[in-house]
């Protein structure tokens, strides 16, 4: 757990300077980094501009006529003719039909004020979109993760609503699903119309493009992470996905270096050593400084009892193990 040496403060100050009104949410700051391009640019033009101009990161005092979000909203439209949100780059036009993640124009399940987030965070406004870029077996999230529902709600009615969850006490907004990975152009117009200072959270599974990791750049002050397996062979039987733990450790420096970033990890049955451990391990070696929420949660949900090793609920015992493995490594849990 969290030395006394260590606060959770300590290890995400620019968090708490923006909910104690002391600094503000870097989404504000992207509104306030002029740059100049035309829509009739190509592509890699445009990600030059952006990317000189994240970089650099000038904000003025007053909002500029173009904007470095307003260039990022242009920039995920062209994506999302041909989408490349997440790592499956299944290359749909959006406009037209949904992707593998069964998404096509966001819809939001559910929103309201959550208290069953990590203390630090709550109250957090969550916004959870339907479809998700996983088909995880055991998702207990499933009814809206794998089937399309929910409503669309306007960039602007959104926002208002976003502005009126923060006077009833909202810490932050938490982006979540499903996962937001595929709603990213839609978040992106909903943070154009707000003008609130309240902090940004990016809850995902981290399987994000290189493109979509750019693009949150300069947007999002917490990544509550998901890192779920230590290996693709896992990853591929339990999730559907290739290639995930280069993905996902590649995702994690970005947010690391980028953000502040709490890493959430789900222990699995049977997976201590295949997963659990591996994942401990990078953490400790690379992301020293992160804040780690080791989860004892696990149940068989969705189609989870067709999997014999997680069938079961996690054993006690079992949590107990990573976090004293965790703990042994010098993580800094909560």
């Amino acid at each position: 757990m969290i030395s006394k040496m260590m606060t959770i403060r300590s290890l995400l100050p620019k968090y708490h300077d923006i909910i104690e009104e002391n600094g503000t949410s870097v989404y504000l700051n992207c509104k306030k980094v002029p740059v100049s391009f035309e829509k009739t640019q190509s592509i890699d033009d445009l990600w030059n501009i952006h990317d000189k101009a994240a970089s650099l990161f000038n904000v003025q005092n007053t909002i500029p006529s173009s904007s470095l979000l307003d260039l990022k909203i242009e920039l995920a439209d062209r994506l999302f003719q041909a989408c490349c949100f997440c790592e499956r780059r299944c290359g749909v036009d959006r406009s037209k039909t949904h992707g593998i993640c069964g998404v096509q124009e966001s819809r939001i399940a559910l929103e309201f004020l959550h208290y069953g987030e990590e203390p630090v965070l709550i109250p957090s406004h969550t916004v959870f979109f339907s479809g998700c870029t996983f088909h995880c077996v055991f998702c207990q999230n499933w009814d809206i993760s794998q089937v399309p529902c929910g409503i669309i709600i306007p960039p602007k009615q959104l926002a208002l609503t976003i502005q009126q969850r923060k006077k009833e006490g909202a810490r932050n907004v938490n982006w979540v699903g499903g996962d937001p990975t595929s709603n990213i152009l839609y978040i992106l117009k909903v943070l154009q119309q707000l003008d609130c200072n309240i902090a940004q959270v990016w809850n995902s599974n981290m399987y994000c493009s290189e493109e979509t990791m750019k693009l949150l750049r300069g947007l999002i002050d917490i990544y509550l992470t998901d890192f779920k397996y230590g290996n693709d062979d896992c990853a591929k039987r339990l999730s559907s996905v290739e290639g995930y733990v280069a993905v996902v450790k590649r995702n994690h420096m970005y947010a690391y270096h980028d953000g502040e970033v709490i890493i959430r990890h789900l222990v699995l049955p049977n997976h201590i050593e295949c997963c659990s451990k591996p994942i401990m391990d990078y953490i400790a070696a690379n992301l020293p400084d992160a804040v780690v929420n080791i989860m004892a949660q696990y149940r068989p949900e969705y189609i989870a009892y067709e999997y014999k090793e997680i069938s079961r609920p996690v054993l006690p015992e079992e949590v107990t193990q990573v976090r004293e493995y965790a703990e042994n490594l010098g993580l800094h849990q909560i």
